[in-house]
């Protein structure tokens, strides 16, 4: 499972309770482009050993804007990436996952979407966030992004809104800023959409087969896998670029980088929320390049909208999937680490302070579900085999 770190709600002995044997964590204190200390890493291993789990994977190891946008402070933040790779192979963790996208990591509309049994759940309306990118937000030339039916509904969504549904939209919106438990201004958000303005799709590539040609060696060196994140939602927001969302970005940067180390963390639930990609054929094409996995559902409501779901239940096929993926770690002879995400939002724990998706009771029902799937299947798998 996921921990946030020191300050998570959720604490290692809840997740332990629950049954994970690893922790997927990061060294968030740390200011991104910084290196990561070796004393500092064995500081938070020790914390996780002490309670009888492992750290398994790095969540994330982030890459700083400079290096997206390919500015003065590429080089630097570069060379300071892999000395952080270095120093996490020095510990012994092998596993690192990043993502590549501009300014926001995530971005749903409705943190609070209620399901039938008054769970909670994490929900993207393309209405709703139009309504926010073009009124609330009022990024210059947004309106040319969308048809002019998008901004009619637009508008109307907007006038059922009180203000402090607005100010809610707002929040839920840029909580996909790294650091956003501060308060950004509609000021500072524009200011870092506007050092993208020359950055299209194409350049953003190229600063990223450029980063990875640089860190792939390094990984490959010690032993390293690194594992980039698609893109959520895989489409593009606030006209930013978006080059990890398909088949044939995947391609692309595993053509340029044909090294394994550089790899996959294989999101269903990021991929699956665009209804032309298929995961089961990306299974087969990207099998040796898969080394991390996130197993969740989503429901596309319509063109959109699409929420989470439970894990076992959405338009992915999950059991198919795990399927495959267990037959991938038969063939490679691996154990690839996989973790449940975004899980739902239960009355035990509302009022806690914890971060969107991350309530331990949604999480634990998914990994029970996960890892029945996982035993049925292998079961099956091994009978098969007699």
């Amino acid at each position: 499972m996921r921990w946030f770190g020191e300050n998570d709600q959720t604490s290692l002995i809840d997740i332990k309770q629950a049954g994970a044997s690893g922790i997927v964590t990061a060294l968030h204190h740390i200011p991104v482009g910084e290196v990561w200390p070796v004393e500092e890493i064995q500081r938070v291993q020790k914390i996780i050993e002490d309670v009888g789990l492992v750290w398994s994977v790095v969540e994330s190891l982030p890459v700083s804007e400079a290096i997206k946008r390919g500015d003065s402070l590429a080089e630097l933040h570069i060379e300071n990436y892999k000395k952080s790779i270095r120093n996490l192979a020095a510990c012994g963790i092998s596993t690192v996952t990043y993502n590549f996208m501009p300014v926001l990591d995530w971005v749903r509309t409705n943190h609070n979407y209620l399901n039938n049994d008054n769970t909670e759940a994490l929900l993207y309306d393309h209405v709703a966030f139009t309504y926010f990118d073009t009124e609330l937000l009022q990024r210059p030339g947004a309106e040319a992004d969308y048809a002019t039916a998008q901004l009619l509904k637009a508008k109307a969504f907007g006038a059922t809104l009180t203000v402090a549904d607005k100010e809610k939209l707002f929040s839920n919106v840029l909580l996909g800023l790294p650091g956003s438990t501060l308060n950004f201004t509609k000021d500072e958000v524009l200011q870092l959409l506007d050092n993208y303005k020359n950055i299209d799709n194409n350049k953003l590539r190229l600063n990223l087969i450029s980063f990875l040609k640089q860190v792939v060696p390094v990984a490959s060196e010690c032993n390293v896998v690194l594992a980039i994140h698609p893109d959520d939602p895989p489409f593009s927001v606030l006209g930013l670029p978006r080059i990890v969302s398909s088949t044939e970005d995947l391609r692309a940067i595993f053509n340029a980088v044909p090294d394994s180390a550089n790899g996959l963390c294989y999101c269903t639930g990021s991929l699956g929320a665009l209804a032309e990609n298929n995961l089961i054929e990306m299974v087969n094409e990207f099998a040796e390049r898969i080394h991390f996995l996130h197993l969740r559902n989503i429901k596309r409501e319509n063109e959109a909208v699409f929420r989470e779901s439970h894990h076992l239940e959405g338009d992915n096929d999950i059991t198919t999937i795990m399927e495959k993926l267990l037959l991938v770690m038969q063939n490679r002879k691996v154990n690839l680490p996989l973790r449940p995400d975004h899980g739902f939002l239960h009355d035990m724990e509302q009022g806690k302070k914890l971060y969107p998706g991350y309530s331990l009771i949604g999480r634990l029902k998914g990994l029970a579900e996960l890892s029945g799937l996982e035993l049925g299947l292998l079961h099956g798998l091994n009978k098969s085999d007699v």
